[in-house]
């Protein structure tokens, strides 16, 4: 559909890329990818017919249709919202004009004019159901809906919104022109979880091609199938999706680096060559034609690597076991209620995530457990020798722009010694001369992560962030996710970043109808659970209540409640036994199988152990058993484990439901 031959494109002297020659197929999913400042935006504004190469050439099909998601929206009229994005279909809008005129036309047309009115309507209203005018309306409404946008909101002028319901309506008109090829530019960053999960269901089942660039790690692994990567000037394309990217482009500049390695010792034997016999007549042709062959050869530069960051920070001291507690808190906003009896504990050593749909309260609640938003009644209670860390997107504000970073980070940190100092920075990402740029230069990633560096270097115990992912990419992403693991205390944080909340927290916090669902477990338990639940409620409500005349449940007898109670943890503990001493078996055999690893690798590194061929073979082969082997055992025990959190979850729901009961 779309063709790339040998394109290039700069700035001055800085190149963004050059001869990148790719095609784009009419169902491909593509994420395009590199850090900030690559030029993935300019790419995209190509794609778009917004710019052109500097040379090479850019072909689309012929009638093909391009939509352009930018990240940047301007405020609109005061059209209704509904209106507006159905505005979006130009060509059912334009067709809906020409119907309408064409039927006044009939009405005061004579009868030698009717027949020929009538074959253009027929002609009209053929194109118009094809272009799916009749149901665009009705899908206008299911694509808003999953968005996120309110039965209510459709009838709001488009100006009342903010920049981020700005950017779902553009989205959503968007969606509804229904291109050929969608470019999205970081589509996700204003959606919240549900609303992101929604609209990954909706690409999958796009009919057209998709080019993304996101920095949500989650979203392209369950969206894309295809990588562009823009790398100091080049595009290199992989097939699979982000994490199978990620891998394999790690397996490729191992190789890259040592085979510059090679070089590198070659060059260095080349040289010595050269000083030693540079005065020698009798080598003085050799000499040449080795500095010639060197100023030939092309040196091998390794790409940086987004290899994880060790590092740590100054120690927190211990806290109370209880860190903070809310009582019976009434928050509302007017005459808006968000919490009427919220009640709520964080214990020493929890890793909260708070999830929810945006609107529900999520940030309310964090922020009255940071102390920064007053509540009309209740209690808040710091447990013993608690220091506390807010992090909110006003932290960037904070910082002084005429301090350079090393400056920012001494000011809470006076203790620290520069070299401390510019380590710290350093696992920010922040190297070499870097560290003494201005704050006021600085990019917003940049502030953000020279932010998130000062707040973890206080030895707060308790930290609280909303959305410490905005302005982030994927790197630095994962150095906070690096970061917040080697993080020793207490932590309550809001992200729509699905991979920071499984790789972190370990208890969630469901925020929905005013009052906080606490969940004891990881994300993807949490999703299972949920799914569940949902799926009950369903099924509930299909139902009449069973029980007594009158609708009344019958109450069980104390002797009957035992009984089935009994059976219950009888069933459950039959199903739970075997999986269990499944995975404790596994849990023994990996450690062993990795030791043996070790030692076979320790074996081939060693030379004399190649005085033996027969040897060396076995070795080998037992290296790729052993490798073999662990990988299955792997697999198997994220088997087991998702199927043992299976059964506690269906036994705990049919607790539940047993309650529920009674």
């Amino acid at each position: 559909m779309l063709s790339a031959n040998s394109i290039s494109k700069s700035f001055g002297d800085q190149v963004l890329f050059e001869k990148a020659t790719f095609t784009i197929g009419p169902r491909d999913r593509i994420a395009l990818i590199g850090p900030n400042g690559s030029g993935k935006t300019t790419l995209f504004n190509m794609l778009a017919g917004k710019s052109e190469p500097d040379s090479g050439a850019l072909s689309v099909r012929r009638g093909a249709t391009i939509g352009f998601l930018e990240q940047e929206i301007s405020p609109s009229s005061r059209t209704y919202l509904l209106d507006h994005v159905l505005r979006g279909a130009t060509r059912v809008s334009g067709l809906s004009h020409r119907l309408n005129l064409l039927q006044q036309e009939l009405a005061d047309a004579g009868p030698e004019d009717m027949e020929s009115l009538l074959k253009q309507l027929g002609q009209l209203q053929h194109e118009f159901e094809a272009a799916r005018g009749y149901d665009l309306e009705y899908e206008a409404k299911i694509v808003l809906s999953g968005l996120g946008f309110a039965e209510t909101d459709l009838e709001r002028p488009v100006s009342e919104f903010s920049g981020g319901w700005l950017m779902r309506a553009e989205l959503a008109k968007l969606l509804l022109l229904n291109p050929d090829m969608l470019l999205l530019d970081e589509p996700t960053n204003h959606l919240d979880l549900e609303s992101c999960i929604w609209f990954e269901d909706y690409l999958k089942s796009y009919q057209g091609a998709v080019l993304v660039t996101s920095h949500d790690r989650a979203f392209l692994n369950r969206v894309i199938a295809k990588v562009f990567a823009l790398e100091q000037g080049s595009l290199l394309i992989h097939n699979g999706n982000y994490d199978s990217y990620v891998v394999s482009r790690q397996r490729d500049l191992e190789i890259l680096e040592a085979t510059a390695d090679r070089q590198e010792r070659k060059i260095q034997q080349e040289m010595r060559f050269i000083e030693r016999f540079r005065a020698k007549n009798t080598k003085a042709t050799q000499v040449q034609s080795r500095i010639k062959k060197l100023e030939k050869m092309e040196r091998l530069t390794v790409p940086r690597t987004g290899a994880k960051i060790h590092f740590s920070f100054p120690a927190p001291p211990r806290s109370g076991e209880e860190v903070i507690k809310l009582s019976h808190i009434r928050k509302a906003y007017g005459d808006h209620v968000v919490y009427r009896d919220l009640s709520l504990t964080l214990r020493r050593g929890d890793r909260v995530a708070l999830v929810g749909p945006n609107g529900a309260g999520k940030t309310t609640l964090l922020r009255m457990l940071a102390g920064v938003l007053p509540f009309e009644r209740g209690e808040r209670e710091l447990g013993l020798n608690v220091r506390l860390a807010y992090y909110a997107q006003h932290q960037l504000e904070l910082l002084n722009p005429a301090n350079s970073a090393i400056d920012e980070l001494r000011s809470v940190s006076a203790d620290q010694s520069d070299t401390e100092l510019r380590t710290m920075l350093g696992g920010f990402l922040f190297r070499g001369d870097d560290v003494y740029k201005q704050v006021a230069v600085l990019s917003g990633g940049e502030k953000s992560r020279l932010a998130l560096a000062k707040m973890l270097t206080q030895r707060s115990n308790l930290l609280l962030m909303d959305e410490p992912t905005n302005h982030l990419d994927i790197p630095s992403r994962e150095v906070l996710t690096d970061a917040l693991e080697a993080y020793a205390g207490t932590l309550c944080f809001i992200t729509h970043d699905r991979t920071l909340i499984r790789e972190i927290a370990s208890k969630i916090i469901e925020v929905r109808g005013g009052r906080p669902v606490v969940y004891e477990g990881d994300y993807d338990s949490y999703l299972r659970w949920r799914e569940a639940r949902d799926h009950m409620s369903t099924e509930g409500d299909r139902k009449s209540t069973v029980g007594s005349p009158g609708g009344r449940p019958s109450r069980d007898t104390d002797k009957e409640r035992k009984r089935r109670d009994g059976e219950l943890r009888n069933r459950f503990y039959r199903q739970r036994a075997p999986l269990e001493k499944r995975l404790a078996q596994i849990e023994l055999d990996l450690p062993r199988c990795e030791r043996e690893l070790h030692e076979a690798n320790l074996l081939l590194a060693d030379p004399n152990h190649y005085s033996d061929a027969t040897l060396v073979l076995e070795t080998v082969e037992h290296k790729k058993s052993l490798e073999d082997r662990i990988t299955a055992l792997t697999a198997e025990w994220e088997t087991v484990f998702r199927q043992l959190e299976e059964v506690r979850c269906a036994f705990e729901q049919e607790r539940e439901r047993e309650a529920v009961a009674r």
